[in-house]
């Protein structure tokens, strides 16, 4: 959730270290719409209808906020939500909501030999410098009693997502079997009308079955594997049991944000829907409440004792992304919320605080599609593709983690344009595995040939031409590649290497199942574009997730978690489930600190 008004705050008493040219820009900036728009500025920010009073105000309700908001009730204190989407659930609602939490009840529970020092060892070695100590360990030490926290306070329960390895699995302490859960299926019944406004998924599931994000591997599978033929039809049998007892039946993120948002209604926490933030308030330097909108009328709501800002990154804001990200970027290829345009960051950075991270993201290639971007996991990963620039070489092991392909992308750009790339793959690929939601040898749908998104050739030459590459250099990749996918090992970027390269892959291709020659015509080309899952830049937190200023100080009475903080992970990424488990784990640690200051 976040918004886009951005009024200045008001301020009584407040002395901030000397602002830069960048707050006095974006301060000015503010004033200016404010004007422009009739929006209060200083003075008149005291003076709007209060629209209510409470111990903790939390802004946005995807997992950071929702979590937050249910910690702060449990801890007695009264709690409202405020959201600026007309549905709840932000981005989480859209995702596999996947939840990386090391050495958490499920999984230990399920046997997993995790260990503290295995996690600690592990998340010190993906993310290095750029995240200190004790916000790893903050992480690390509240993320499996948040877990634990969640399933006793609302209906919502997990599962391992066994075999999906950590993202680096042969650093010390990574696991080869994986550390990430997934919600189990919840009926959304539990919610009543409440349900009409979750915010749908990104990609629906297919009618009439029951799917989790751990079953899409084997499901891409389904035409070739035993076992993902096995696993379809365990997924439609579950959707039949969910017809029969007349549930309707959630997973993924639509489980995960159903579950915080049942937990919220039985706590008597109300979340305001349609309510844009567009300021922090702010009194002798602390921040004791945010100027919200409310049918176009803006309003104040108090905070006694603290804000937690989870609006989410600004992935939709094309001037933050232009200022602060790498060309070529935009707004056109995230799959975050569309609510999310840095709002709450930028009323962040207005009242003092640092921002960190601003040039990265939850990278993933992505294919644009005409309707909306395609994340791209599996394809990318599946034997009987590569990847090419614009030069018709390879440039990256494709199995590679998604947030690394993006980075290689972007760092190889200036001298060899790698944006956009190209996703290579043949007819018998095509005739094996699923494609996004079309399945094995069935056509794409004219729409992506015609924006571009995809291309169809009978020879590699023609393919070639089509999307603008060398000819020769194309068919000499392809060669070099057959020859290694014939060898089993891709001794030029080392795909395969690595555990988590064979996740989304064929086990009944040997010798390695992330290589397979590409041979049967016609051939096929995909744009592939710096997606993301959304931004990982923001308010810059310490490890009570309070907002820091540029100096190390505390900004009083302000909280943030999620996307609109700055990501414990850094620039990496360490499991499956990297956002979503920082996101709730700072915002149980926010709410609690708020407690225990209370």
């Amino acid at each position: 959730m976040s918004t886009s008004a951005d009024p200045v705050r008001r301020t009584e008493s407040f002395s901030a270290p000397g602002p830069s040219r960048r707050h006095v820009l974006g301060a000015a900036t503010g004033a200016g719409l404010a004007l422009a728009t009739g929006l209060p500025g200083v003075a008149e920010a005291a003076d709007l209808p209060l629209l209510g009073t409470y111990d903790v105000v939390v802004i946005g309700s995807g997992a950071a906020g929702m979590t937050a908001a249910l910690t702060a009730a449990k801890q007695g204190l009264s709690c409202v939500v405020v959201e600026k989407a007309a549905t709840f659930g932000g981005s989480a609602a859209r995702s596999g909501a996947g939840i990386w939490i090391p050495n958490n009840p499920v999984i230990l529970a399920a046997g997993v030999p995790d260990t503290p020092a295995k996690a600690a060892t592990y998340l010190s070695a993906v993310v290095g410098p750029d995240v200190s100590a004790d916000r790893q360990q903050a992480f690390l030490g509240h993320g499996p009693a948040m877990i634990s926290f969640v399933m006793a306070n609302s209906p919502l329960r997990f599962r391992w997502m066994e075999g999906y390895s950590d993202y680096y699995p042969e650093l010390s302490g990574g696991l080869p079997n994986g550390r990430s859960i997934e919600p189990d299926q919840l009926d959304g019944n539990i919610l009543g009308a409440e349900l009409a406004r979750l915010n749908p998924s990104y990609m629906t599931v297919p009618s009439g079955m029951v799917v989790f994000s751990a079953d899409y591997k084997w499901l891409t599978l389904s035409a070739v594997s035993a076992k993902g033929a096995a696993v379809a039809t365990a997924c439609l049998a579950r959707g039949t049991k969910a017809a029969l007892l007349g549930q309707k039946p959630l997973t993924m993120g639509q489980s995960l944000a159903a579950g915080l948002r049942a937990g919220l209604l039985a706590a008597q926490v109300p979340v305001w829907l349609n309510t844009p933030l567009s300021d922090l308030y702010v009194q002798n330097g602390a921040v004791t409440g945010a100027v919200v909108s409310q049918n176009g009328a803006p309003g104040l709501v108090r905070a006694r004792r603290g804000v937690i800002v989870g609006s989410g990154g600004f992935e939709h804001n094309a001037a933050m992304r232009a200022q602060y990200q790498r060309q070529p970027i935009g707004t056109a290829w995230t799959v975050g919320a569309k609510e999310n345009t840095g709002d709450g960051i930028r009323a962040g950075e207005r009242a003092g605080a640092a921002l960190e991270l601003m040039d990265d993201a939850w990278w993933g290639p992505a294919i644009p599609l005409p309707d909306q971007p395609y994340f791209c996991l599996a394809e990318r990963t599946l034997p009987g593709g590569l990847l090419v620039n614009a030069a018709g070489a390879r440039f990256v092991n494709e199995a590679a983690p998604y947030s690394d392909v993006v980075h290689t992308m972007y760092e190889r750009d200036a001298t060899a344009p790698d944006i956009p790339a190209w996703l290579i793959v043949d007819q018998n690929c095509r005739n094996r595995y699923l494609f996004k939601d079309v399945a094995p040898t069935f056509t794409f749908p004219d729409a992506w040939y015609t924006s571009g998104a995809a291309y169809k050739a009978w020879t590699l030459d023609a393919l070639a031409a089509a999307i603008g590459v060398p000819a020769a250099a194309l068919r000499t990749t392809v060669n070099r590649f057959n020859s290694l996918a014939l060898n089993g090992k891709d001794t030029d970027f080392h795909r395969g290497d690595s555990v988590y390269d064979h996740y989304y892959t064929d086990p009944a291709i040997l010798p390695n199942s992330c290589l397979a020659p590409l041979w049967l015509a016609p051939y096929y080309a995909f744009k592939i574009v710096p997606g993301d899952l959304g931004t990982k830049g923001g308010l810059r937190t310490d490890a009570r997730a309070r907002v820091l200023r540029p100096d190390g100080s505390v900004i009083p009475g302000l909280y943030a978690a999620g996307n609109a903080s700055a990501a414990v992970m850094g620039h990496s990424y360490a499991g499956a489930g990297s956002t979503i488990g920082p996101a709730m784990t700072f915002g149980y640690i926010a709410a609690l600190d708020i407690a225990a200051t209370a």
